[in-house]
């Protein structure tokens, strides 16, 4: 069945509406679904089969069925990247919602090689967001993780107070053979945890960077890894710690 995400709590045989015109054109002209057909609807408060009532202008629902799902991760990671040419931020986003990231925020860093129009930018959060909900949709995730801009490496760094854990991917650190830092900072870490992890755009990032993020330095395995690479590695690996490492 389909899945479809609605901001709302939900109880059973209560009724709701689907008003997205994205998810209304795809129920109606891409499933061609009809009124008596089921989906699966993500509540705000959990999980629901959903009958549908009636297929017009919007979509209306009536929640039969609550399902016992857990797709999240059980540490809350962002994923906070140096914005980066053509379409390779979007490909990451998209990869990266698959593997369980709750959060992205890319940013403008000192050596990011994309000029940054704000008008410009805000179409492209647009796009951003419609990739992470038809990813989160795909690959049945709970949530939709959120997509925020930050104009440049300061902005970010402010944020760095909301975390319990900063982690900064540093190519230096493979180059130089480190190999424990990244697993030492998983073993650390319980569920619940709320983990930032900063990656650079092509060209990484610089050492004034590294200062100002002022998170511990980690290394992702020796090769050398594609910006837009890195950060679905570290997904990952975080993914096999927490969730078959048991």
């Amino acid at each position: 069945m389909q899945r479809y995400f609605l901001a709302e709590d939900a109880g059973l045989n209560e009724r709701f509406t689907i008003q997205s015109a994205d998810d209304v054109h795809h129920i109606k002209n891409v499933m061609r679904s009809s009124a008596g057909d089921q989906i699966i609807v993500n509540f705000r408060n959990g999980v629901y089969v959903c009958r549908l009532t009636a297929v017009d202008s919007s979509v209306e629902v009536e929640a039969t069925e609550a399902l016992d799902i857990t797709t999240e991760l059980p540490v809350d990671v962002t994923i906070a990247s140096g914005l980066l040419k053509n379409d390779k931020y979007e490909w990451m986003i998209q990869k990266a919602t698959e593997l369980g990231a709750a959060h992205f925020i890319p940013f403008v860093s000192e050596r990011t090689i994309i000029k940054v129009d704000q008008k410009k930018m805000e179409k492209r959060l647009e796009r951003f967001n419609k990739i992470v909900k038809e990813a989160a949709e795909q690959s049945y995730r709970r949530h939709v993780p959120t997509v925020t801009f930050q104009p440049g490496s300061k902005a970010l760094a402010e944020l760095t107070v909301d975390y319990d854990q900063v982690l900064v991917a540093y190519e230096e650190e493979a180059k130089a053979g480190e190999t424990k830092k990244f697993h030492a900072a998983l073993k650390s870490m319980a569920p619940g945890t709320r983990v930032l992890i900063i990656f650079g755009p092509e060209g990484g990032l610089s050492a004034a960077e590294l200062e100002i993020f002022g998170g511990r330095t980690i290394g992702l395995g020796p090769r050398i890894l594609r910006a837009e690479t890195a950060p679905l590695y570290a997904l990952s690996a975080v993914s096999y710690f927490f969730e078959l490492m048991v």
